[in-house]
C-alpha cells in the first residue's frame, strides 16, 4: 500500500483519491470522552463536504449538544487526509480513507463542545506568545489472547521490560507501526513493557494537534491489527490486578515560532533547564490536581496511580526519580534538542485533545505569571514521610479528582462552559453508577463472615 504524503490542497488529495482507487472516507471527530466518532462518505462527495460540511445529529453524542441544539455539521481538514493501510485492498471495493474533522454551529462558528477546537484555541494562545507546542507521547497497552469479557482472559505472553521476543507480540507491533509510517506518524520505538503482555509505542515529537490525531489513529491501528492476529487489545489504565498500569507519560517541548529554538533549554540553568521552563513546569505542578480528571479520566485511572508502581502520587518534579508527577529527563549529551519536560500523569484512557490543552494552558499560565519553581524532589518518595515533607498528593480516586476540577478555574477557561459541563456531568454519572456496584472484593472479603 503506497504510503499517503502530507496534502495541504485539496487538488493534490483529489488526483490522490483517483490514482490509488480510494471510494470511502471516514470523516471523523471524537466526544467529549475521547471516543472517536464517523461518518463515512463515498469519496466522490469530497468536494461537497470541503465547500459545504457534512450535516450529523449532535445530540446523538456524548457531550456534545441537547436535542433543541442538535444540528452540527463536520468540516474536514484535508491535512489529515490518509489511507487506513489496515484495510485489506479489494478491486470491489476501493480503498477506505481517513480524515478528522472539526465541528461547526449551523451559523457557521466553531463549535464550543468539539475537543479539537479546545485544543485549537490552547494552542492559538502558545502562537500568540511566539510558541509552538511540540509532544511526543509514550502509549502503553496491553495484549489479551481472548478478551476479557469472556471467562478466563490470558495474557498473550509472559515476558517483561525490553525482553526479546518471537512471539505474535512482536508482528503485531511491527505491523502497527508500520501502519502508521505510511499516514505520516513515526513511531520512533516500541518495546515490551513491564507487565506480561504490555506493550509500549514511543511517538517522535510532533505539534500536539497532529499527535492527538496521531493518538486516536494509533488506538485504532492497534485494536484493529490485534484482532485481525485473534488478540485484544486496550488502553484501559490497569487491566490487571497483579500487573502494572498503563500510562501514556507525554513529553513536552515549546518551540520559538520564528527561530524554532528550544525555549525549554538553557545551557546554565540547573538540568539544562531554561527560566522559561522551570516557570511552565511550575504551572503544570500549581495546576496538577485540577487537572488530573481530564490526564486521569477513569474510575479505573486511579487505580494506577498508587505508590510503587513507577506512577505518580505525589504533586512534585525531579529528574531521576520515575515516582515524579514531572521529570526533566537527563540529557545524553549537551545537545540543545533533548531538554523537555515529561508529564507521567496521563493515561492511555484520556481524551488526548482536551489533556494536551489543559497541559498546555497550565505551563503558560506558569510562563505568564513567572510562577517559582518548588525544590526539586529528587530522593525515593515511596519512603519519605508525607506528615514531614507536607508534600501535596493526586487525588486518589475519581471523585477527588472532579471535586477538584471543579473547584479550579483552569479547566473551565480551556474547556469553555459548555464542554466543562458536559464533561463533568459524564463524568459524576460514570462515578454514582460505580457506587452501585458491588466487585468481587466485596463480595469475597464480607460475605460469609457477616
Amino acid at each position: 500500500m503506497p504510503d499517503s504524503p502530507s496534502f495541504d490542497q485539496p487538488d493534490a488529495v483529489f488526483d490522490y483519491i483517483r490514482e490509488h482507487d480510494v471510494r470511502t472516507i471516514d470523516l471523523q471527530f471524537t466526544d467529549v470522552a475521547g471516543m472517536l466518532k464517523s461518518v463515512t462518505i463515498d469519496a466522490e462527495y469530497l468536494p461537497d463536504a470541503l465547500a459545504e460540511g457534512v450535516w450529523f445529529d449532535g445530540s446523538a453524542v456524548e457531550g456534545f449538544a441537547r436535542v433543541a441544539e442538535s444540528d452540527m455539521y463536520l468540516v474536514p481538514d484535508i491535512t489529515t487526509f490518509a489511507v487506513l493501510p489496515w484495510e485489506q485492498y479489494h478491486e470491489d471495493i476501493g480503498r477506505t480513507a481517513r480524515i478528522f474533522c472539526d465541528v461547526f454551529t449551523p451559523n457557521r462558528q466553531p463549535f464550543a463542545g468539539d475537543p479539537r477546537g479546545v485544543l485549537r484555541r490552547a494552542l492559538a494562545q502558545a502562537q500568540d506568545m511566539g510558541l509552538r507546542y511540540l509532544v511526543a507521547p509514550e502509549l502503553e497497552y496491553y495484549l489479551f489472547r481472548k478478551s476479557p469479557k469472556q471467562e478466563n482472559p490470558r495474557l498473550d505472553d509472559r515476558v517483561s521490560y525490553f525482553d526479546a521476543s518471537d512471539s505474535l507480540a512482536r508482528a503485531i507491533r511491527k505491523r502497527v507501526s508500520d501502519a502508521l509510517r505510511t499516514m505520516g506518524i513515526v513511531v520512533e520505538s516500541g518495546h515490551h513493557e513491564v507487565g506480561g503482555g504490555q506493550h509500549e509505542l514511543d511517538f517522535a515529537p510532533r505539534d500536539a494537534l497532529f499527535m492527538a490525531d496521531a493518538i486516536m489513529t494509533a488506538r485504532v491501528a492497534v485494536r484493529t491489527i490485534a484482532r485481525q492476529h485473534n488478540r485484544f487489545a486496550t488502553f484501559m489504565p490497569k487491566p490487571i490486578t497483579s500487573s502494572p498500569g498503563s500510562g501514556m507519560h507525554v513529553h513536552q517541548w515549546l518551540r520559538d515560532i520564528d527561530t524554532d529554538a528550544n525555549r525549554f533549554y538553557d545551557p546554565a540553568g540547573e538540568y539544562a533547564l531554561s527560566a522559561e521552563g522551570q516557570a511552565f513546569l511550575a504551572g503544570q505542578l500549581v495546576h496538577a490536581r485540577e487537572m488530573c480528571a481530564v490526564l486521569a479520566p477513569l474510575v479505573n485511572s486511579y487505580r494506577r496511580l498508587v505508590a510503587g508502581q513507577e506512577a505518580p502520587i505525589y504533586v512534585t518534579w525531579a529528574q531521576l526519580n520515575r515516582a515524579a508527577l514531572l521529570r526533566v529527563p537527563r540529557l545524553s549529551d549537551s545537545h540543545s534538542l533533548g531538554t523537555r519536560l515529561e508529564m507521567r500523569a496521563t493515561d492511555p484512557s484520556c481524551n488526548p485533545y482536551l489533556a494536551f490543552a489543559v497541559m498546555l494552558v497550565a505551563g503558560l499560565h506558569g510562563v505568564r505569571d513567572n510562577v517559582a519553581l518548588p525544590p526539586v524532589a529528587d530522593e525515593e518518595l515511596y519512603e519519605v514521610s508525607n506528615r514531614r515533607r507536607y508534600l501535596t498528593m493526586l487525588p486518589m480516586s475519581l471523585s477527588e479528582a472532579l471535586d477538584e476540577l471543579e473547584a479550579g478555574e483552569l479547566v473551565r477557561e480551556v474547556l469553555g462552559l459548555h464542554l466543562f459541563e458536559r464533561f463533568l456531568e459524564a463524568k459524576r454519572l460514570e462515578w454514582e453508577e460505580y457506587l452501585l456496584v458491588v466487585s468481587p472484593w466485596e463480595l469475597e472479603r464480607y460475605l460469609h463472615i457477616y
